[in-house]
């Protein structure tokens, strides 16, 4: 179940998780695993209370690691009953911590889970321990991995470098995409290589480069290349993502098509020509191909 608002919560005790969860990662997924498990010997339902679009997001601009419906999809995955999705905007990040509290109260948190890190209200001034107000608190250490903690902006940080396969380490699955497949200038398939021209979501983080990736489609699951960038080749301007499936042929205008990123094979860079970058792209074909020993 998903809620917009305190009040279309149902009534009864709870264990609640509070955070942002953008990207649920390896990190998110040990606190979720906690609060899974609380709410278990209690006998209760597991709410997160998150926002929509994520603090981060909203305050500093950057790119989200999940959309809202992907982040529904992987909590409902880790055991979550309830979400609560709070619009975050200018009126909420100026709420004091009393009114979070106040929240916390009305959802009838029975105890509360939260990262070591986790802070809320106006200017950051609540803690963990004044949670404590409200219900018994738990306070989850972030998980290390390679030296650091796993945080989505060390997961940010490296897709933007373009390094998937880093960032899949500390998410715990390949990072991934979706969106609905628009019409193109058909550039791919005039090269010989058609490729699905699907949607970007300017706030959703995606790696630049070619990669080899695979492909949900209403017809299955096929290997791919795929290319995120401008084409600077033809003097593109604006970003492209773009996915060429191995193995299929059909249309899929209008349909959604789910990417998962999983090698990197190499960065967009500008050709001489369209026979250059023809040939470049059948390298990048059998590259891929190598990948998923085809």
């Amino acid at each position: 179940m998903i809620s917009a608002s305190v009040e279309d919560v149902p009534p009864g005790p709870k264990v609640v998780a509070v955070g942002s969860f953008d990207g649920v990662h390896l990190g998110h997924q040990s606190l979720l695993a906690r609060a899974r498990a609380r709410a278990e010997e209690a006998g209760w339902p597991l709410l997160v209370y998150t926002f929509d679009p994520p603090t981060k997001v909203f305050v500093r601009g950057v790119g989200m690691l999940s959309t809202l419906s992907e982040k529904l999809d992987l909590l409902r995955e880790a055991g979550v009953d309830v979400t609560l999705a709070v619009p975050f905007d200018e009126a909420f990040a100026a709420r004091d911590r009393d009114a979070f509290l106040d929240d916390l109260r009305r959802l009838e948190a029975g105890r509360i889970i939260v990262g070591e890190d986790f802070a809320f209200g106006r200017g950051r001034s609540g803690r963990p321990e004044h949670l404590e107000a409200v219900a018994p608190t738990e306070t989850v250490p972030l998980l290390q991995l390679g030296g650091a903690a796993v945080k989505s902006t060390r997961i940010r940080e490296l897709l933007e470098q373009g390094d998937v396969e880093a960032a899949r380490h500390l998410l715990g699955r390949p990072y991934g995409a979706r969106g609905l497949v628009l019409q193109g200038e058909r550039l791919g398939r005039r090269l010989g290589f058609p490729t699905a021209n699907i949607e970007t979501i300017p706030a959703k983080v995606l790696p630049r480069g070619v990669f080899a990736a695979e492909a949900e489609a209403p017809a299955g699951r096929f290997p791919a290349v795929v290319n995120v960038g401008t084409r600077p080749t033809v003097d593109g301007r604006e970003l492209r993502f773009e996915a060429h499936l191995i193995g299929f042929s059909g249309e899929l205008y209008g349909h959604e098509l789910r990417v998962t990123f999983l090698k990197r094979l190499r960065e967009e860079r500008r050709f001489d020509s369209l026979e250059a970058l023809r040939e470049q792209i059948g390298r990048d074909l059998e590259a891929a191909r190598r990948y998923f020993r085809l």
